[in-house]
């Protein structure tokens, strides 16, 4: 067993090594940073470790005992490529994407192995990452009108790892994540809201969105209509080639300004509720147009019958939203003017949910109870062949106050109003219009009609 002076006398000796160890590194770094050698590795104020430390022989190794050797080089690393780098830092590798540079260990491709005045990272740039990354990548991606701004900054290293990844493209977590990672919101809204858009749900965020650069407002790759109608085929027909076009279509917002892009508590991403989103517009005077919109909110405030599509908040059961062949947005064919005898087809709208046998026949007992005995007054209103009245003459198509959406200030015509002054029975009822004298009707009791 050693001694305790043995035990000291070795700690000496071992302190003495280490000190003139250190003492022949130092001044083996200051004889190879001299003004006249390397003199541009003095003082760098982002120095390599083992530059700072005079440490030049731990990458180092003499290997010609003149220096500088006459012929060829005195000097050679101690390990080539990565290996030299993996000797002080951890090694790369096992993961399942690895930076090219990395991959084929050209370490020295990207940092500088003994430093520089301003790039952090012993990085090949003076200035930013970017400079660094744009040596390889091409610098167009980042140059469009719209920048993200971790590329706008340079900070390429918050989306993405410059070394090893498990994800595509060195994103460092899966490509949604990565987004939401700062979009906390739009995380928030995905994990909570009624209703997701199948383009977020089912696609990346790079389906719609340019990560570093973009032409469109939002990094979209393209305009907003452009975008959303690549996948939304029928509406793009609609919007593109229908005879009647929404005018909401040409607003600047275009798609956005009815529809929510990623999420929406309300259905097909609204950003309110449908009957809401159409009285934005449809609900106020605007007579600032050529043509100004009708106030359909005035129209049917405080009237206690609504159509039914309308008590159930449901336009677009009536109107095509985005664009249709039929005036008014409508869904099927219905006569524009006020008077159109009927004909096959011509009142299809309106037959979808109404009985289509109720202006077929001139008699029935069971289609319609707007008759005389089985005298059918629908079809003696509407089948007239000089002046069919079509369904707006006695009938609102919004909300009346009156049962069956009866018009109780009367019909549009020109620029009066046709009173109807309808007045129902149990079994009938009568109409005073302006249109005709007072008649009479009954189910049970057919009036007699004189000539």
């Amino acid at each position: 067993m050693m001694s305790f002076h043995s035990k000291v006398l070795c700690k000496s000796l071992l302190l003495g090594l280490l000190v003139v160890t250190s003492a022949a590194s130092a001044a083996s770094a200051q004889t190879c940073s001299t003004a006249d050698c390397h003199a541009e590795y003095i003082g760098l104020a982002n120095s390599h470790s083992p530059v700072a430390e005079g440490e030049c022989e731990s990458c180092h190794q003499q290997v010609q005992e003149q220096h500088p050797a006459a012929e060829g080089q005195s000097f050679e690393l101690v390990a080539e490529g990565a290996k030299l780098c993996y000797q002080c830092h951890d090694s790369y590798g096992r993961q399942l994407f690895v930076h090219s540079p990395v991959k084929e260990g050209e370490c020295t491709s990207c940092h500088n192995p003994h430093g520089g005045e301003k790039g952090k990272f012993l990085l090949n740039a003076d200035h930013d990452l970017m400079e660094v990354c744009t040596q390889c990548h091409d610098a167009a991606a980042f140059s469009g009108e719209f920048v993200h701004g971790p590329a706008a900054s340079g900070a390429c290293v918050e989306c993405h790892d410059p070394h090893q990844a498990n994800q595509a493209k060195l994103l460092k977590q899966p490509l949604q994540k990565n987004c939401t990672r700062c979009h906390a919101d739009m995380a928030e809204g995905l994990a909570n809201a009624q209703h997701v858009h199948s383009a977020v749900r089912e696609s990346e965020c790079t389906s719609c969105h340019d990560p570093h650069s973009a032409p469109a407002i939002g990094l979209l790759q393209k305009d907003l209509e452009s975008l959303c109608l690549e996948c939304h085929k029928r509406v793009s027909r609609n919007a593109t080639k229908a005879k009647v076009k929404h005018a909401a279509l040409y607003r600047d917002e275009k798609c956005g300004a009815c529809h929510t892009t990623h999420f929406s508590e309300f259905p097909a991403l609204l950003k309110s509720s449908e009957r809401d989103t159409c009285l934005d517009c449809h609900g106020q005077d605007d007579f600032s147009k050529s043509k100004p919109l009708k106030n359909i909110a005035k129209e049917i405030k405080d009237k206690p019958i609504l159509h039914g599509p309308l008590r159930d908040g449901k336009c677009s059961n009536c109107h095509d939203p985005h664009g249709s062949d039929y005036f008014r947005l409508l869904r099927g064919n219905y006569p524009q003017g006020f008077y159109q005898p009927y004909t096959k087809d011509s009142y299809d709208f309106c037959l979808e949910c109404h009985d289509k046998n109720m202006l077929r026949f001139p008699d029935t007992s069971i289609y319609t109870s707007f008759r005389n005995g089985k005298q059918n007054l629908h079809y003696v209103h509407v089948t007239n062949k000089y002046k069919g009245r079509t369904c707006r003459a006695c009938h609102e198509a919004h909300a009346s106050d009156a049962e069956k959406l009866m018009s109780g200030e009367g019909a549009e015509f020109g620029s009066w109003r046709v009173p109807t002054r309808f007045s129902k029975t149990e079994t009938g009822g009568s109409c005073s219009p302006g249109c005709h004298r007072t008649y009479e009707y009954d189910r049970e009791v057919p009036v007699e009609y004189a000539e």
